[in-house]
C-alpha cells in the first residue's frame, strides 16, 4: 500500500507578487512574449523578403511553435504562471496567437488526454483519451505513427472540444460570444 508520505511532493513557493510558483517562470513567458514577436515580425517581413529567406525562417517559426506547445503552453497548463487570473488569460491568448490555435481547447483536449491515458477502445470503439494512439488502431494495437501525425489534425472534432471548454469560459457573456472566444482563444 502507498502512504501519503511516497507521493507527497514539495512545491516551489515564492513571495512573488507578478508569479504564482517561482520567478523561474519569467523564462518561458519571455519565450513565448518573443515568439509571438517573432509570429508578427514574419507578416511584416513577407512583402519585403525574398522567398527563400521566408522559407527558413518558416522553418524555424515551426520549430518555435513545437517547443512552445510542448514546453511553455504544456507547463503553462498544468501550472499557470502567474498568481493573477486576468494575466493568465492573458497570456492565454498571447499563447492562442503565437500557436495559431486555442489554448483554451488545448487544455480541453490535454486534461481529456491524461483522464484516458492512452487508454484502448471500448467495445463500442470509443475511448477515454481523445487523442489515443490506440483509438484508430487494428485489433488492440496501436496506429501507425505516420498515419497517427498526420491524420490526427482531421480527426479532431471542434465541437466537442467547445461544448467540454463551455463550462470553463462562462464569464456571463451570451453563449455565441462564449464560442467564439473558446474557438479563438
Amino acid at each position: 500500500m502507498i502512504t501519503s508520505d511516497a507521493i507527497n511532493v514539495e512545491r516551489p513557493t515564492t513571495d512573488s507578487k507578478l508569479f504564482a510558483h517561482t520567478r523561474w517562470d519569467a523564462i518561458p513567458a519571455l519565450a513565448s512574449l518573443f515568439h509571438l514577436a517573432y509570429f508578427f515580425a514574419l507578416f511584416f517581413l513577407y512583402p519585403r523578403t525574398p522567398l527563400w529567406i521566408m522559407l527558413i525562417l518558416g522553418f524555424i517559426y515551426a520549430l518555435m511553435v513545437n517547443a512552445n506547445i510542448n514546453g511553455v503552453g504544456h507547463n503553462f497548463i498544468h501550472n499557470p504562471f502567474f498568481r493573477s487570473s486576468l494575466l493568465n488569460r492573458l497570456f492565454g491568448i498571447v499563447q492562442s496567437v503565437a500557436c495559431c490555435f486555442s489554448q483554451t481547447y488545448y487544455d480541453v483536449v490535454h486534461m481529456q488526454h491524461h483522464k484516458g491515458n492512452a487508454d484502448r477502445p471500448d467495445e463500442k470503439g470509443e475511448t477515454i483519451d481523445w487523442i489515443s494512439i490506440y483509438k484508430h488502431g487494428h485489433e488492440g494495437e496501436a496506429e501507425n505513427p505516420w498515419g497517427y501525425v498526420f491524420l490526427s489534425f482531421f480527426r479532431d472534432n471542434p465541437a466537442k472540444n467547445c461544448a467540454s471548454a463551455a463550462p470553463r469560459n462562462s464569464c456571463g457573456v451570451t453563449s455565441n460570444w462564449r464560442r467564439l472566444r473558446s474557438f479563438c482563444l
